[in-house]
């Protein structure tokens, strides 16, 4: 918990500051004075004052602002940001946002150039080892053994555009969708109703086959203490043969066998170093999605993707232009109705991710910083109140009206933009509260 708590806290620090370091740097180049640089709102716990900044961070880490002199009332002054030319006021309030975008760039060239270990399947072709009940993929009619060859309109050759395809023909608006699969040497082609996006998973009720072999034993399960699997002996590398004499085929059939215990003590019959041998083992309840678990997960085989440093830097550029593309297809899917309002998260469901990232290693760290990253930066190019792309679009009003938009106007534009974005904030923590609750 405390690891996930400080992952958090540095990530989100971090991007704050880099973002009002945009901010800054691009109003000292215009010659406009900053009284206060802050990371995080309310009450300053440090503060520091060089030159003429006051440097601070403040108690509550989810945002921060830069103080421009002259910002809020016009000030007959070289310095004072009101007696700056529109196209600079604009590039000023632009600055958070492109070192957001250029701080994703530059996490991601690391990640390339430094190599980051992706599931041997990603790479692989689409060949459906399992097939969630009652998903989406049942009712399509998509079997064990199908070979994934298109989804809409986007060509999938690997498992990696999976994902991409079930945005793009989720973002679609046609009726109907045509999966072409490969069955047994055949050719068919099956339609349905394009897939919903409801819970950010992206999820079709497709996995590939995942050899039944625990490549980790979870030594305490949250909520519940040592995990079975710990206390009974099981290790990496143990191969599930059966469970309670039913033979298990993948790891999917060790799961839907092992939750059909419904936490009865269950005998697993294993294979270790050549031998076969047998535990018997009493799972434990998930505190969250109450399924009796045992505190084990599979072995996936992973590569090592690495590029030279020139390569990286041309595939972070590719990536960041891709990812900009898919936001603003979600956030217009988001708009439509397309994708489900339960996607969006907010500070818990970015803690979890941290952590969960921390966890796995600093690369995979840096990744999700670099998302973030970018995610932070288009958020406040929207056009809303109190967020930059709502003060872009006031200086743009303004520079085509060729005068200042009334006080009283802006006074109102910045009250509905805090009420917009209070209210934002507190929709999404209580998303994020039930998708805690109900995680399964």
């Amino acid at each position: 918990m405390m690891e996930t708590v400080l992952a958090f806290l540095v990530l989100v620090g971090f991007l704050i500051w880099f973002h009002e370091l945009g901010h800054f740097l691009i109003a000292k180049l215009f010659g406009v004075k900053v009284e206060v640089f802050s990371v995080g709102f309310g009450p300053p716990i440090f503060a520091k004052r060089f030159g003429e900044t006051l440097y601070q961070v403040a108690a509550i880490p989810l945002g921060g602002y830069v103080k421009l002199y002259g910002e809020e009332e016009k000030v007959e002054d070289p310095k004072a940001f009101s007696s700056k030319p529109n196209w600079q006021k604009i590039l000023i309030a632009f600055g958070g946002p492109l070192f957001n975008i250029v701080l994703t760039i530059a996490l991601l060239t690391v990640v390339f150039w430094a190599g980051v270990d992706v599931p041997k399947y990603m790479k692989e072709p689409a060949v459906v080892g399992y097939v969630e009940e009652n998903s989406w993929a049942e009712k399509v009619g998509i079997k064990p053994g199908d070979k994934i060859v298109q989804i809409g309109n986007v060509r999938v050759e690997k498992w990696e555009d999976i994902r991409k395809a079930i945005i793009e023909n989720a973002l679609d608006k046609k009726k109907s969708l045509v999966i072409v699969v490969e069955r047994k040497g055949k050719t068919l082609t099956l339609t349905a109703d394009p897939p919903k996006i409801e819970t950010g998973q992206e999820s079709l009720g497709i996995n590939p086959y995942i050899p039944p072999v625990v490549g980790r034993v979870i030594r305490e399960i949250p909520g519940v203490g040592p995990s079975p699997a710990y206390q009974v002996g099981l290790k990496e590398g143990d191969r599930i043969l059966k469970v309670n004499g039913v033979p298990v085929n993948s790891w999917y059939d060790a799961v839907k066998l092992i939750r059909e215990s419904k936490g009865s003590p269950i005998k697993l019959t294993l294979e270790r170093n050549g031998k076969v041998i047998e535990k018997e083992v009493i799972p434990a309840l998930h505190p969250q999605s109450k399924h009796p678990v045992l505190g084990i997960a599979p072995y996936i085989e992973s590569v090592k993707e690495a590029h030279p440093l020139g390569r990286s830097v041309g595939l972070a550029i590719e990536r960041t232009k891709e990812l900009v593309a898919l936001t603003f297809k979600v956030l217009g899917g988001l708009v439509t109705g397309a994708i489900s309002v339960k996607t969006l998260g907010g500070p818990i469901a970015i803690a979890q991710f941290a952590g969960q990232a921390a966890e796995s290693g600093l690369i995979p760290y840096l990744r999700s910083m670099a998302f973030i990253s970018l995610q932070l930066g288009i958020f406040n190019l929207l056009p809303l109140p109190v967020l930059d792309g709502g003060l872009i679009l006031l200086f743009l009003i303004e520079s085509i009206r060729r005068r200042p938009l009334p006080d009283k106007f802006k006074e109102y534009w910045q009250k509905v933009g805090f009420a917009l974005i209070i209210s934002l904030m507190v929709f999404v923590v209580i998303n994020d509260i039930i998708r805690l609750i109900t995680t399964r």
